[in-house]
């Protein structure tokens, strides 16, 4: 079972795709070249294939384990870990005045991938804790930011998102960690959470929670919770780790995949209460939360698109050495390797279609992101952000929608043999299939895109992300490149689509919000069919204009998108009808469906 970081594949998505090269160009990043850039995927890459692949088999058999109250780690995930802090990666995207190195968001997320693709279990350990540093650096004091951060961002210290309950999943309204004021401007948290990665491990000498929890005269719901930080060891005066905290890891969850990440149930305060300080203001939890969300959900994006490049590389593997079957036309008594049959040629070329265009929507959203960071002109960065807005659903979505079913595919590829442990492929499939859950189901992300995102700047910046990908799509149609078949038609079919279903949404959150939500998850894959096949297109057009490949087989890049819109876009005509007429049985189906 072998990964390799497909570091031509990942440069080129940046250069030709997303946009990474206006980043250099307008010198939004000081010292910032290709050279520079190239050479740090290349070192990533090394890292990846070196050090997290070869530990990924012994996370999934072994996993994370519950001993005496001690989480023990799989074989090599700590010496890896400490490698990974010592070479400088956790450090990476982090602003310089807090002692990161600066570089952008974009880059960061190329070498998430990587982390991910290599070995999911542990790239989720880094990706909570560059969630938590952002939102202390957007709402923590300077004094939480001086204790907690520099550890942080180096990755000496790990981080935690504690957020669920088993009351209060989604549904944060229910919510029951108390925190009180301890009278010194410390607060004593008491209550459990659950879910919680990397909640416990022995990596790190210290692990700093981020904590939603009530104050005693919070108001009922999502308007009455605040965040703290709560260590597990409080430090002392030289930033040491001193006093154990009263946190504890009762349990470690016994799950479908990502065995090699410790998922824990968290209990606070067995000993009278977790000391903790409050980050932001009383009662302002949620937009704390959301900080952290929001660079978790794209984080997590990256998986999906990382775990369907392994189940790839995987099946393609096994496709060029298994022999089965004759040729067609061939001699009977001559069997040859299964890529030569049609039929898994097709499945090969789904795999590394869907894969190729969820990391074009996932770089183009990281892009949009350092673009609102460093842009010289206001106007720019705020519609750079809104556009980052409008596309984080897609990307945490579809991406991990993408990273299920190429994985589940990648079995297929393997037949029997991808039902049988020892090969590995399963295992790609268990670890994508939590991607469409944590970080806010994808269900959720749908809500968050129709009634929050869609309608942002007043529709407008979901028309100018049409216009561009429609400007595209001309582009495609002008260029009268046979190698690109029908993908123009194909574009054209799929964007009216986009527009259609978009402006009728945009009328039912008016008249019909139920309407709305009822069509939310089949306008968000809809969504991220035209995106993506779009943005392959783009870079096909680049392709066929010779433009620098960054070792890319030109003819394969324009492949992937003549594939992706010829035999895969044809689903958003269906994802139309459900958008307009899912509310039409939705609506009575809860009725129906739970009558006893």
């Amino acid at each position: 079972m072998t990964y390799r970081v497909p570091v031509a594949d990942i440069a080129f998505t940046l250069d030709h795709i997303a946009g990474f090269s206006r980043l250099i160009d307008d010198a939004l990043y000081e010292d910032l070249d290709w050279d520079t850039a190239r050479a740090i995927l290349e070192e990533a890459a090394r890292f990846a294939n070196e050090e997290l692949a070869p530990i990924n088999r012994a996370g999934d058999t072994q996993g994370a384990r519950l001993v005496d109250g001690r989480v023990v780690m799989p074989e090599g995930f700590a010496d890896a870990y400490a490698k990974w802090v010592e070479a400088g990666w956790g450090s990476f995207t982090a602003p310089k005045e807090h002692g990161g190195q600066g570089l952008p968001v974009s880059l960061g997320m190329a070498v998430a991938e990587m982390w991910h693709g290599a070995n999911m279990a542990f790239g989720l350990n880094p990706l909570l804790t560059q969630a938590g540093v952002h939102a202390l650096i957007a709402h923590g004091a300077p004094a939480l930011q001086t204790q907690y951060l520099p550890k942080l961002i180096s990755g000496e210290w790990t981080g935690s998102m504690q957020l669920t309950e088993p009351q209060a999943g989604s549904d944060l309204r229910f919510l029951k960690t108390r925190a009180v004021p301890a009278g010194d401007g410390t607060y004593k948290l008491t209550g459990t959470k659950i879910f919680i990665t990397y909640g416990e491990h022995p990596m790190t000498d210290n692990i700093i929670h981020l904590v939603l929890a009530r104050l005693p005269d919070a108001p009922f719901g999502t308007k009455g919770i605040s965040l703290f930080v709560v260590p597990k060891f409080i430090p002392n005066a030289d930033g040491s780790p001193g006093e154990r905290n009263d946190v504890v890891a009762t349990k470690l969850e016994h799950k479908l995949g990502i065995h090699g990440s410790p998922t824990c149930v968290m209990n606070f305060g067995d000993r009278g209460g977790a000391t903790g300080w409050l980050v932001g203001e009383p009662n302002g939890g949620l937009k704390a939360m959301f900080t952290m969300m929001n660079e978790a959900r794209l984080g997590v994006g990256i998986q999906g698109v990382g775990i369907g490049e392994r189940a790839f590389q995987q099946a393609l593997d096994y496709a060029r050495d298994r022999r089965q079957g004759a040729a067609e036309g061939g001699a009977a008594d001559q069997s040859v390797a299964i890529i030569d049959h049609p039929d898994v040629a097709r499945m090969l070329l789904n795999m590394k279609a869907k894969t190729s265009a969820a990391r074009a929507i996932a770089y183009a959203t990281s892009v949009a992101i350092d673009i609102s960071h460093r842009a010289a002109d206001a106007t720019e960065r705020k519609r750079a952000a809104n556009e980052a807005a409008l596309l984080t659903p897609i990307a945490k979505a579809v991406s991990t929608d993408f990273g299920v079913e190429t994985a589940s595919e990648g079995i297929q590829v393997h037949g029997g043999m991808g039902f049988i442990e020892e090969t590995g492929a399963a295992q790609h499939y268990r670890d994508a299939r939590i991607a469409p859950i944590y970080e806010g189901t994808n269900g959720i992300q749908a809500i968050d895109l129709v009634t929050r995102k869609l309608p942002l700047a007043g529709g407008e910046t979901f028309r100018d992300f049409l216009a561009g990908l429609k400007e595209t799509a001309r582009g495609v149609t002008a260029s009268n490149e046979s190698a690109l078949g029908h993908t123009g038609e194909c574009l054209w079919e799929s964007l009216s689509a986009l527009e259609e279903t978009g402006a009728w949404l945009s009328r039912q959150l008016a008249e019909n919000r139920a309407a709305a939500l009822a069509g939310a998850t089949p306008f968000q894959r809809l969504f991220g069919f035209a995106a993506g096949g779009a943005l392959l297109a783009k870079g096909a057009l680049a392709a066929t204009r010779g433009a620098e490949s960054h070792g890319r087989n030109a003819e394969a890049v324009v492949l992937e998108a003549r594939h992706f819109a010829e035999s895969l876009m044809g689903e958003t005509g269906g994802l139309k009808h459900a958008v307009i007429h899912a509310h039409e049985t939705v609506a009575r189906g809860g009725a129906v469906l739970g009558e006893r």
